[in-house]
């Protein structure tokens, strides 16, 4: 495969058995000659208040998702996910991500 277009799944596991929240998701998969893994998507469909909420304090908390493309039951592929102001989506693959975040919490 050196490129694929449609849908996909952004999946964020808070463990290996706990998969906090699912974003579906429009998205460009190209693969160069060197292997270099690139994609680019949008939102499949607009996410409401709370869906928005939920995405931001993932992405503030750790950018890094698993992707299911058709047919998977669970993505297999870990990237970094940066949002542009526009809503567009830049997926970096992450092979060397470990899965650990420190993260602080302010509850007062």
């Amino acid at each position: 495969m050196d490129r694929f277009v449609g849908q996909a799944r952004l999946e964020w596991w808070a463990n290996h058995s706990t998969c906090l929240e699912m974003y579906d998701i429009h998205v460009t998969v190209t693969v160069d000659a060197a292997g270099k893994w690139r994609a680019t998507g949008r939102h499949a469909n607009a996410l409401d208040t709370t869906q928005r909420e939920g995405w931001d304090f993932l992405m503030e908390m750790d950018p890094h998702f698993s992707v299911a493309f058709p047919g998977e039951d669970r993505g297999g592929i870990t990237v970094r996910v940066l949002e542009a102001k526009d809503g567009a989506l830049t997926l970096m693959e992450a092979p060397d991500w470990n899965g650990s975040v420190s993260v602080t919490f302010d509850l007062t």
